[in-house]
């Protein structure tokens, strides 16, 4: 049982927030995280991720909500919840002309570290963030791999209690990508850290987060363990590719009258389903549609995964609700020419 005297690391309550061009990125978005975990905000670029960051790291003020960090109201002590809070943001905070070090100094300095203990953190962070090699050398000449690892390091220098991890690991390659995420996994535990993880990956938040909410249009979805989440999916997701798009309504007919064949959802010539057993399934699937005249181009069978969980609760898919923000944000910055 949780200590009923150790307070959430965040706590926020009914977050809303407009932009200009009343488009409300946050409306009505509630989460906890606890102290010790791994918390994963994940939805697609737009989903409201970033503003929720801001408004808890004091950056910028809901319209309506309340949130806590480590205990301070972010509205009425928000110098209280800037000394608790490590942040590293979609981009760099370093300075690319200063070497890591006289980046990691500084950023201790502005906490009021001196000394030997100062000295020693550093020291620390190089050894840590395997940098000792790069520490006299400009940030500007680390690879995009060691600049994110800096970041973090510099989110640590004062030993926070809260890290904010906004899209990590967006832009590295795959190696620089999966260090992080092995660097991420050890913090919590090693540091006693509460971690808020933003992300779009599906992969990065089903390895990495203790809980996760997804984010959709500003709202919280769903919430749970990542293995909870896909656990309440019973059996088996079929995907078939179809070789036309299909009249909707009457494949969802002819699926229908299938024994342990539900949740039908469509996306273009895409159409996926849930089954109790999809390998038994498949052929009477398979039947059913060329009965029914619509030809099958391509079918898989696998086990639930976070993007079934997406679909289920936010009614797509991740991947088309990522190109529907993208296409919104080149609307509105049209309008705004």
């Amino acid at each position: 049982m949780r200590d009923k005297e150790i307070p959430d690391a965040v706590e926020a309550q009914g977050l809303v927030k407009t932009y200009p061009g009343d488009v409300r990125a946050l409306d009505g978005l509630s989460l906890t995280v606890r102290p010790g975990e791994v918390f994963g905000l994940l939805g697609p670029n737009g989903a409201g991720k970033s503003t929720t960051v801001k408004i808890l790291t004091t950056l910028a003020c809901p319209d309506s909500g309340a949130a806590t960090v480590a205990g301070h109201d972010v509205l009425r002590r928000p110098d209280r919840v800037r000394r608790v809070i490590g942040v590293v943001s979609q981009r760099s905070g370093a300075d690319p002309s200063a070497t890591g070090r006289d980046n990691l100094v500084l950023q201790g300095r502005i906490y009021g570290m001196r000394g030997a203990d100062l000295r020693e953190r550093v020291k620390e962070l190089f050894d840590r963030f395997d940098l000792v090699d790069a520490a006299d050398r400009p940030v500007r000449t680390y690879s995009g791999g060691m600049q994110r690892r800096l970041d973090v390091a510099l989110g640590l220098v004062h030993r926070p209690r809260v890290l904010f991890l906004d899209e990590p690991t967006t832009g590295l390659d795959p190696e620089a990508r999966a260090a992080m995420w092995t660097e991420i996994a050890r913090l919590a535990g090693d540091e006693a850290l509460a971690i808020l993880l933003t992300t779009h990956y599906l992969d990065e938040a089903d390895r990495l987060a203790d809980r996760l909410a997804i984010v959709d249009k500003g709202r919280i979805v769903a919430e749970g363990t990542p293995d909870t989440l896909k656990a309440e999916l019973r059996g088996d997701a079929v995907h078939l590719e179809l070789r036309d798009l299909p009249d909707e309504q009457r494949a969802r007919a002819v699926l229908g009258c299938l024994p342990g064949v539900r949740e039908v959802t469509f996306d273009g010539h895409r159409l996926s389903a849930r089954a109790d057993d999809g390998a038994a399934a498949v052929p009477l699937v398979l039947a059913a549609l060329d009965q029914a005249g619509l030809g099958v181009a391509a079918v898989t069978v696998a086990r639930p995964s976070l993007d079934d969980v997406y679909l289920r609760y936010a009614g797509r898919r991740f991947a088309e609700a990522t190109q529907d923000t993208e296409a919104t944000a080149l609307v509105t910055a049209g309008g705004a020419r």
